[in-house]
């Protein structure tokens, strides 16, 4: 199984805070490239996912992985506490793709009073909006990151503690994912991500695993139902993604920071990804 060392979960904040909605929180097809995480204080509501419904309940807490469709709908009453966070620009698996995360998990005691606690350390990563195309969208989003890039050493190190320790409830009940018993492809897959910056060649990952350039194309799509070439070109897409949202780094220089230096390439390969440009995308965060 592979593991993530603790000291490389470098989860960084955008938004926490205390929100109260009058059946208002109906929003459809949400994506967003980070993590959501509610604790639900009051009420009810639902949670619509690609493959479950959800129904949100106090004193529970509940995730939402990075790029996620989904949507929310309340009739009533709904207090909760949010958090917003992603994983730091690592070259290595992340949480999502190391462990299947429960959606739902029970918070115990003292979640409530830490939740409290961060937004009375933070004012200012409420969210302006409850309107997700308001916070998804905005241009605040790098202002958000600048925020936490320049917090004192010790603030980050509370922050993060805090981070871990909610995030600690839905790893204790997570499962490991099982993607590859073969020794083989578990070496191709770090070297990928280690290497998801570069211009990352089949044959090379071919000489990981030790086998033929053919016999690795077959043997990866046996093992992960896409080929290689699909594999990391998500992968550089994903990050692409990151990088549009939290950065204001040209589209030009984001395809070079990910090994690929022809800038019509980029463009063909994040839009038969995505289904939009990096310009459309990058755009829509920015309305």
């Amino acid at each position: 199984m592979i593991q993530i060392p603790i000291e490389s979960m470098n989860l960084m904040m955008l938004n926490v805070g205390f929100a109260m909605h009058h059946a208002d929180w109906n929003w459809q097809k949400v994506s967003s490239p980070f993590i959501r995480i509610f604790y639900v204080v009051e009420g009810e509501a639902m949670l619509h996912l690609p493959e479950e419904d959800v129904r949100l309940k106090p004193n529970h807490m509940y995730i939402i992985p990075a790029y996620t469709t989904h949507s929310y709908e309340c009739h009533g009453l709904f207090k909760l506490y949010y958090l917003h966070t992603y994983e730091g620009f690592k070259n290595e698996m992340n949480l999502q793709e190391t462990y299947e995360l429960p959606t739902e998990v029970s918070a115990g005691n003292g979640v409530e009073q830490l939740f409290e606690y961060i937004c009375s350390q933070q004012p200012d990563a409420r969210l302006p909006e409850p309107d997700p195309e308001s916070y998804d969208n905005s241009s605040q989003t790098s202002d958000y990151v600048e925020r936490y890039q320049n917090m004192a050493l010790w603030e980050k190190m509370e922050l993060r503690g805090a981070m871990l320790m909610i995030m600690s409830h839905f790893i204790r009940e997570a499962q490991p994912r099982i993607w590859t018993s073969d020794e083989r492809m578990k070496r191709v897959l770090k070297h990928i991500h280690e290497h998801i910056t570069d211009e990352v060649a089949i044959e090379d990952l071919a000489n990981v695993a030790c086998v033929t350039k053919t016999y690795f194309i077959r043997l990866f799509k046996q093992e992960f139902g896409i080929s290689p070439v699909q594999y990391i070109n998500r992968k550089k897409v994903e990050r692409a993604q990151l990088l549009l949202f939290t950065t204001d780094k040209s589209v030009k220089e984001i395809a070079y920071m990910l090994g690929i230096s022809d800038h019509s390439y980029f463009i063909r390969l994040f839009r038969k990804t995505a289904g939009i440009t990096p310009q459309d995308y990058r755009r829509q965060l920015r309305v």
